[in-house]
């Protein structure tokens, strides 16, 4: 099952990005929610694994690469479980949780990537990454409208598993070539959910908006389906692998609860003083999930450390998923928010 489980994780992984993707869309008057929401996601995630690497240099002796690996997958949060749990907020505050989380997974992966493949100085690193990214951008577009129109002409009637597998193959032949592979999934994402933005272009000749519009609904549909049954079995599986006595052990449980409130107070202090939003129930919202856990398996064996095992890991996501159900209670009761979209559309 060690074996399978990467496999299932890297196909749930495609799917969530794809999923959330698809639910981002581009407007000037989001344009405060983004840039707080993007800003969230990228500084907490920094913030986090610079302070745990930090630790891990200092008080244990890892080498600074092996405390980067095994601190990034703790500092993202997990869309796979964000997202839906986020289902009942305000607006605003949803998109927030979309945005965020979105983002924190990509910048996570992207960086997570960059630090296990490179293997030279990091100024030239860089460089390549810089290149390769724009580089992946122009394949994306690319792809992008090959996919669309395959999406918008196939009149077979498994045309949207088609386009599933057409963007799996194109994710792993980006891996395999070494180019940040999400950045296609997102862009495919982001174009098939902004569309609007192309039908005043010469493109309106060749595509049907209106049908275009009405197939994307039932693509996006088959797609939340489909990562709902991946990542269940994700899920199922790491949970028949853990060994449940480690959750017992009292080192991984103070680990695994320190971790916890490092990540919480990191939040609560950037959402109160930094970005000077409502708290509550934000505050509650950084699950770490199914990306947590499939970093932590990428890791090679000679680059993880003792002190952060499976089973701390497991603990760390069910201690933020708990914050996170406890957020959605108090919400619940108090229905502390009103309307509060200026709090988030200030530029």
């Amino acid at each position: 099952m060690k074996q399978i489980l990467p496999v299932i994780g890297t196909l749930g992984l495609i799917l969530i990005i794809l999923e959330a993707s698809l639910d981002l869309k581009l407007e000037r008057r989001k344009k405060g929610l983004i840039k707080k929401s993007i800003s969230s996601a990228l500084i907490l995630l920094v913030t986090f694994t610079a302070a745990f690497s930090y630790v891990l240099v200092q008080f244990y002796g890892i080498s600074f690469r092996d405390s980067l690996l095994n601190g990034i997958p703790l500092g993202i949060i997990s869309s796979l479980v964000a997202i839906p749990s986020a289902l009942y907020l305000h607006p605003d505050e949803k998109e927030f949780i979309v945005y965020e989380s979105s983002f924190s997974d990509i910048f996570g992966i992207i960086i997570f990537d960059f630090i296990l493949l490179n293997t030279i100085s990091i100024g030239r690193g860089i460089l390549n990454f810089a290149l390769n990214s724009i580089l992946t951008i122009i394949i994306a577009l690319v792809t992008t409208s090959i996919l669309a129109i395959l999406l918008h002409k196939i009149k077979y009637h498994i045309n949207y598993v088609i386009i599933m597998t057409s963007v799996v193959m194109v994710y792993m032949l980006a891996k395999l070539s070494h180019l940040p592979a999400l950045l296609l999934v997102l862009v495919f994402g982001l174009v098939l959910s902004n569309n609007k933005f192309l039908e005043n272009t010469p493109i309106r000749e060749f595509v049907d908006f209106a049908k275009f519009r009405t197939d994307l609904i039932s693509f996006k549909k088959i797609v939340i389906e489909f990562t709902f049954i991946v990542r269940s079995f994700f899920f199922i599986m790491f949970g028949y692998l853990t060994q449940v006595e480690g959750l017992f052990n009292t080192k991984n449980v103070i680990t695994a609860l320190l971790i916890t409130i490092f990540i919480a107070s990191t939040r609560l202090i950037f959402l109160k003083l930094i970005l000077k939003i409502p708290i509550v129930p934000l505050f509650f919202f950084s699950p770490r999930g199914l990306i947590t856990i499939l970093l932590f398996l990428s890791i090679p064996i000679a680059s993880r450390i003792p002190l952060i095992s499976e089973e701390v890991i497991t603990l760390v996501i069910l201690m933020t998923i708990f914050l996170l159900i406890i957020g959605n209670i108090i919400h619940k009761r108090e229905h502390i928010f009103d309307g509060g979209s200026g709090d988030f559309d200030e530029d």
